[in-house]
């Protein structure tokens, strides 16, 4: 079988994903959107000399980095190539719905998913009251992986200078959320076609607010209560991605869902599980593809 990767050149798990498949189907491509070029005249998109029509299948790893609003173009160029008749993994139109933070944020709190206190405003003044409400907040850009560009707030700083200055760097949108009292770690659980495949702490370090491992945050193996598991499913489950992260914190009011990611990451269950997800991955799309 003929299966391209969707990923970017220096990206861990598009490496991973696509030696993966290759190593089980003789074929190795991995493409990055930046060299993709679509040709209307022709009705073909083409990666270099490979036109993605004549692929069995894509698998989509990343589709760029950082993240922006540009990506939506670069999903907008998929989902032509899949009406072509090129199955992919997973489909760029449920992967639309999770890019935007906002989008994923209502999504889950229209199915009832426990979120941490929200609030979205274009309006500074009332972004600074909802600051001294929540007494610490975390400004998140709408497009943003492992925290970058988020801003913490608390009532002691001088807030509306930093709103405006978060409002001027490209944040039209002010998403503020409550920062909650973490015991130091969130949790990252791992779903394959929607079936529960393996969890893995993020523990923060020290000096930091946030556990990302991009602020020097670690992965560690841990074990969810059923419970914990059974809100992952419900979380990912509106948006029926082949393969997806969910984000939970146990908090002292209770867990709360922070986001489910559109792509997933592989290191987090590697260094921390010892799951080989790149390969598990492979498995699932060259039977769904069969």
């Amino acid at each position: 079988m003929r299966i391209g990767v969707i990923g970017i050149k220096d990206g861990w798990s598009s490496h991973q994903l696509a030696d993966a498949l290759a190593k089980k189907t003789g074929f190795h491509c991995l493409i990055n959107m930046d060299e993709v070029v679509l040709d209307l005249e022709s009705g073909h998109a083409y990666y270099r000399d490979l036109d993605l029509a004549t692929l069995d299948a894509l698998a989509i790893k990343k589709i760029g980095a950082p993240y922006s609003s540009d990506l939506l173009d670069r999903l907008a160029i998929l989902q032509f190539v899949q009406r072509a008749g090129v199955r992919m993994y997973s489909d760029p139109g449920r992967i639309e719905r999770l890019l935007n933070r906002l989008n994923c944020t209502l999504s889950m709190r229209q199915a009832n998913i426990p979120l941490p206190p929200t609030t979205i405003t274009e309006n500074i003044a009332q972004a600074e009251q909802v600051v001294r409400r929540y007494g610490r907040a975390v400004l998140k850009p709408l497009y943003t992986t492992k925290a970058r560009g988020m801003t913490m707030l608390t009532v002691e700083d001088n807030i509306r200078p930093a709103l405006e200055q978060f409002r001027d760097a490209g944040n039209t949108v002010l998403y503020i959320q409550k920062m909650m009292n973490l015991p130091g770690r969130d949790m990252g659980l791992a779903f394959l076609g929607g079936e529960y495949l393996g969890c893995y702490a993020r523990v923060r370090s020290k000096g930091s607010w946030n556990t990302t491992t991009h602020s020097g945050g670690t992965y560690e193996a841990f074990d969810p209560q059923p419970a914990i598991i059974e809100l992952a499913l419900r979380a990912q489950e509106p948006f029926g991605l082949d393969f997806t992260c969910v984000d939970i914190a146990e908090t002292d009011q209770g867990p709360v869902v922070f986001e489910v990611s559109a792509f997933g990451g592989f290191r987090g269950l590697h260094e921390a599980c010892g799951l080989n997800a790149a390969e598990l991955f492979a498995d699932y799309v060259i039977a769904q593809a069969s």
